[in-house]
């Protein structure tokens, strides 16, 4: 029977150590551009609370900008992009 002083740990081969450290990035790059795009609907929200009808056109235009590039980039599904989009048009369409 073999024992845990026995057995020797499995070293990472560099590729295996490459994709991490290139998971780690894309990870940290994900995540900023989620906030990004939390922060663009979070303003869109505050233009529809305060019906000002300039800045809620001007917000769900970049609300569909972020919500595109990040589909395209990945970040989201496309049925989550489209969903968060019609979402903020019915909004953008009840606060007019």
């Amino acid at each position: 029977m073999a024992t845990k002083s026995d057995t020797k740990k499995k070293t990472k081969r560099p590729t295996a150590e490459k994709r991490m450290i290139q998971n780690q990035k894309r990870r940290e790059i994900n995540r900023r551009f989620k906030s990004t795009v939390r922060t663009g609907v979070k303003s869109f929200l505050k233009a529809v609370a305060a019906q000002d009808a300039s800045a809620i056109q001007e917000s769900l235009n970049t609300v569909y900008s972020l919500m595109d590039k990040a589909v395209k980039r990945g970040v989201f599904r496309k049925n989550k992009g489209s969903r968060i989009k019609a979402r903020c048009a019915a909004k953008a369409a009840s606060a007019r």
